[in-house]
């Protein structure tokens, strides 16, 4: 399709409040602040005390005003603008921006951060367990080579993605980090691939992470930035299941999703259902490691990804929105729109709705990852389709 240049003038109260949106939202980025900055030193005292004392986690402190900020989100002339669809998806916005900041409000205030994580990302049903289990009976695959030993440092990872992101015309900042809870994650406000300092990556990790964080992530993150709407980089209503399942099926679509990658997933699942039974830290990574026989770093950092900030669900949604969005592509559906930036698939349709009326643009880059199936393992299609 031609590039439309957009007509941003013909929607003027769409444009106004998508720009006061932008200024407010431009430091609201969760993860910025649900990490603890203190992982280590508290991965050490749990190990030290034999498992049996709860970490005790610190958070970065807010760096904007929270009440402020709710008060002119709920002040915009949401009425002025014209197009029905476009205004209840702002409102949906509000709504959806309005409960980010109760979270980030409440890091590290136990159950009124998770209730809040709740209304935001939800929490697995007995579906997405039941799911979770049945990918847990599958053995892993077995590898002759030396794929899967983590042997390259982080310096070796930073030199790997920067040969990666030479396949796209765009900026890779890398910056190392202890406080993450993830081996490598992308920061969307300042276009930044963060990795773990004291990591060490294995050839599949290095395949996975960049087909993961730089085929998805910051192709998303610069598509977002290239388009007329600020909406795109800050994100649609409820785009974290989208965009993390986007990111996992362009590993199958690359060839290096494995079993023990899917099991990852599943095992988020079973963490994230703990925090419903009222599991504190030492109760999760006791399921994990003693029930489920994962080693300590694992269980640690599953367990570390669901209770950081008070019992964080996010991380269900990887496998919920895999199987959404492997679905939609073996049923033909087109993924473009899920690449113009953090959208989600429920409102993909405004992507082409704004497209076709001149206010948004087609995607400047591409995950080539899309263009052809290179996974080879019929274990992994029989899971997925399978999936309920």
């Amino acid at each position: 399709m031609n590039q439309i240049e957009p007509m941003t003038n013909d929607h003027p109260f769409l444009m106004k409040i998508d720009q006061n949106l932008n200024k407010m939202v431009v430091k609201i980025e969760l993860l910025n602040y649900v990490n603890p900055t203190n992982i280590e030193q508290e991965k050490r005292n749990f190990f030290a005390s034999k498992y049996n004392i709860n970490p005790s986690f610190k958070y970065k402190k807010i760096d904007f005003d929270a009440h402020s900020i709710q008060q002119q989100l709920f002040s915009q002339d949401i009425g002025s603008i014209k197009d029905d669809e476009s205004r209840a998806f702002y409102r949906d916005v509000i709504y959806d921006y309005s409960g980010l900041i109760q979270c980030i409000e409440t890091i590290g205030q136990g159950r009124k951060f998770y209730y809040n994580a709740l209304k935001s990302f939800g929490t697995p049903t007995e579906k997405d367990v039941e799911n979770a289990k049945f990918i847990l009976h599958f053995d892993d695959e077995v590898f002759d080579d030396n794929e899967m030993i983590p042997i390259y440092s982080v310096e070796e990872a930073a030199v790997y993605f920067e040969e990666f992101v030479k396949q796209y015309n765009f900026k890779l900042d890398i910056k190392l980090s202890t406080k993450i809870a993830a081996a490598a994650m992308v920061q969307n406000n300042t276009q930044t691939l963060i990795l773990k300092k004291n990591h060490r990556y294995s050839a599949n990790q290095l395949k996975v992470l960049a087909t993961h964080e730089i085929g998805v992530h910051l192709v998303t993150t610069y598509n977002g930035l290239d388009q007329p709407l600020k909406i795109f980089h800050n994100g649609f209503p409820k785009n974290v299941e989208t965009q993390e399942g986007l990111a996992v099926f362009s590993e199958y679509m690359s060839g290096c999703l494995t079993m023990h990658r899917l099991k990852e997933l599943s095992y988020r699942v079973i963490a994230a259902d703990s925090l419903r039974r009222g599991f504190n830290f030492c109760d999760t990574f006791d399921v994990l490691h003693n029930q489920y026989k994962l080693n300590r770093e694992e269980a640690y950092n599953i367990t570390l990804r669901a209770h950081r900030g008070g019992g964080f669900t996010k991380d269900f949604t990887y496998l919920t929105g895999l199987k959404k969005v492997y679905d939609a592509y073996y049923y033909k559906e087109n993924l473009s729109p899920l690449l113009a930036g953090k959208v989600s698939l429920e409102y993909a349709p405004m992507v082409t709705k704004w497209i076709n009326q001149g206010i948004a643009k087609e995607n400047r880059y591409e995950n080539f990852a899309f263009n052809q199936v290179k996974n080879k393992n019929p274990k992994l299609d029989f899971i997925l389709k399978n999936l309920k």
